[in-house]
């Protein structure tokens, strides 16, 4: 497919799928608040030539609808990934008229890996610059209490200090400097681990951050791989080509040769300075703390380098539909990976980490309680936070119905396990300390126990002035505020038990008006949780195990420790809405 960020824009500009906006836009605020805009409205990738305050292009939205995700890499890769699986029991252990007969997609995976090319074939080197100066790229500021401009399409390549193994992720990095920026390594990211040993070693650790290039490389940085698979084969796996790359002089790392630009430098041992706060995926704002920082010591670029960025926020954004891509083409591997996981998809409505759904074999007693744990022991999936299985086939992606698969056969008493004290995704503060909180695992297996009640007619709940069933089973509710009444959910267990009997989960949110979908309702429940602090029911120990009495209340209203909520600065708001035409002319729709 792709072997760069060009042809790629190229196709989008054939497929009439590209809008050009000519007009001078502030890369601060005013950029990302159009890009929203478009990304709610299902549109086009968006080129902006003449961002203020900088000469290159900025270029965003590349990823923002399936179709485009199509036209960047086409059904080869999912292709060859299903005929590959499907095919594991035959080529394992490898014979000479099987490999024949599966002769065409091993060949193409046999096309992997890297290419040297010289220099002067790598377009990133036409240009060096030795005095980096950040503040003249036009770098994104997303939401209005953003802590300054960040990156947040960077490709950070880094290497084991020792084994030279390498990993390329995407972590945001805020401006901090002319030659200096955050480096956002989370806890369970593989750049973070090289930082680790390289401090170990009291080591500066070499980074080279790439931005551009094959559009493969922003899906593969994205991409939870299994830590044995290296990311840049992957990106040649799904480009159907081996990967240009070229050496520099007085660099520890090859550089792409195909990428926009490149940053070179280092993160040295035991240096953090104050990251954030900034405007996050899971749509709130991540708070301030202190991060390692990225030293820039070389710069190389296209004379006519194009800028690539994304916003993200409030879920349904870019990296949605990225997240849905990969769940498609790598589900496939996982129960290679993981024997006995049927199936497993994760929810992007939620930031991904915050709720996993499987489908598992159950051959003998709670076999899918071990399914469960060998989940939540892979790579990024430790970071799940409510981890829901079954043993009965389903749509994964369809929720509602998923949900109901779930709550037809779940026994409270032995179905419900909630794990304290463990480590939780960087960007979810519900666990009341930063990288801190606790897990949930919920099964339903087997046959149904129960008819799933669909409407509620029931008496008045005690503080509670709205219900809506969600799906069968399912009930959302809404009353006060949590700092209006922070027990609401506990008086309803002890005074509405009856009232309740008929829904195996109930969730409190902040009004039931706002839910009007899966995105919404997903959004709006599992991020505002911990399973330690607020899941709800009456209890009894014995022999050391908690056991619940059903139904289980979910507090999910916002709590006042919680970061604040995504929402666009009013006069930005005013200023697109008065500007719309002059950013899209020629459009048939002006709002």
């Amino acid at each position: 497919m792709h072997s760069n960020l060009r042809t790629f824009i190229e196709t989008l500009r054939k497929e009439q799928d590209l809008a050009v906006i000519d007009a001078a836009v502030d890369p601060n605020l005013e950029l990302p608040e159009i890009h929203r805009r478009v990304i709610d409205q299902g549109g086009p990738a968006l080129l902006f030539t003449n961002p203020k305050g900088s000469s290159f292009p900025v270029i965003t939205n590349l990823f923002g609808t399936e179709r485009r995700v199509e036209l960047a890499f086409g059904p080869r890769p999912e292709n060859l990934v299903n005929q590959l699986v499907g095919a594991m029991d035959q080529l394992l252990p490898p014979k000479l008229s099987t490999l024949w007969q599966y002769r065409a997609p091993l060949l193409d995976v046999a096309k992997t890996g890297l290419r040297n090319v010289g220099n002067g074939k790598a377009p990133v080197l036409e240009l060096q610059e030795d005095d980096i100066n950040l503040h003249k790229l036009p770098v994104l500021t997303g939401w209005q209490l953003d802590g300054g401009p960040f990156f947040t399409l960077p490709l950070v390549y880094t290497e084991h200090p020792e084994t030279k193994e390498h990993n390329l992720g995407m972590y945001r990095m805020q401006v901090q400097e002319r030659n200096r920026t955050g480096m956002h390594w989370q806890i369970q990211k593989g750049g973070g681990f090289h930082h680790h040993e390289a401090e170990l070693r009291n080591q500066a650790l070499p980074v080279t951050v790439f931005l551009g290039g094959p559009p493969a490389l922003t899906i593969t940085a994205i991409a939870p791989l299994p830590e044995m698979l290296p990311e840049l084969i992957f990106t040649s796996f799904l480009m159907g080509d081996k990967l240009d790359v070229t050496q520099v002089s007085n660099h520890a790392h090859k550089l792409i040769a195909q990428a926009e630009f490149a940053f070179c430098g280092e993160v040295p041992p035991h240096v953090r300075h104050p990251e954030g706060p900034f405007g996050d995926h899971y749509g709130y704002y991540s708070w301030t703390h202190d991060f390692p920082v990225f030293n820039i010591q070389k710069m190389y670029r296209r004379k006519d380098a194009i800028y690539p960025a994304t916003v993200v926020g409030k879920p349904r954004q870019e990296d949605y539909f990225i997240g849905e891509y990969l769940q498609r083409l790598l589900s496939p591997m996982f129960p290679v990976v993981m024997p006995g996981v049927k199936s497993l998809w994760t929810y992007g409505e939620t930031g991904f980490h915050s709720l996993a759904g499987a489908i598992v074999r159950e051959s003998y007693y709670r076999e899918a309680m071990a399914h469960a744990f060998r989940i939540m022991g892979e790579g990024q999936l430790t970071l799940t936070k409510f981890l829901m299985l079954t043993d009965v086939p389903c749509d994964l992606s369809n929720f509602p119905r998923f949900l109901e698969t779930i709550l037809a056969r779940f026994n409270p008493q032995r179905d419900l396990l909630i794990v304290h004290d463990t480590s939780m995704d960087t960007l979810d503060y519900t666990g009341r300390k930063f990288n801190h909180g606790s897990k949930a695992i919920m099964l339903g297996i087997g046959d149904p126990i129960r008819e799933l009640a669909r409407e509620y007619h029931g008496e008045p709940l005690p503080g509670i002035d709205k219900v809506k069933a969600y799906c069968g089973g399912c009930l959302v509710i809404s009353g006060k505020s949590f700092t209006e009444d922070e027990k609401l959910a506990s008086t309803l267990i002890e005074h509405a038990q009856h009232q309740l009997a008929d829904w195996p989960l109930i969730f409190l949110v902040d009004n039931v008006d706002d839910i009007v979908d899966q995105t919404t309702f997903l959004w709006t429940t599992f991020t505002r949780f911990d399973p330690a602090h607020d899941v709800y029911a009456r209890t009894n120990l014995r022999q050391n195990k908690v056991q619940f009495e059903g139904p289980i209340v979910i507090d999910a209203r916002m709590k006042p420790f919680y970061p604040d909520e995504l929402t666009p600065r009013e006069d930005i708001v005013e200023q697109v809405d008065r500007r719309w035409k002059e950013y899209f002319p020629h459009a048939r729709n002006t709002k």
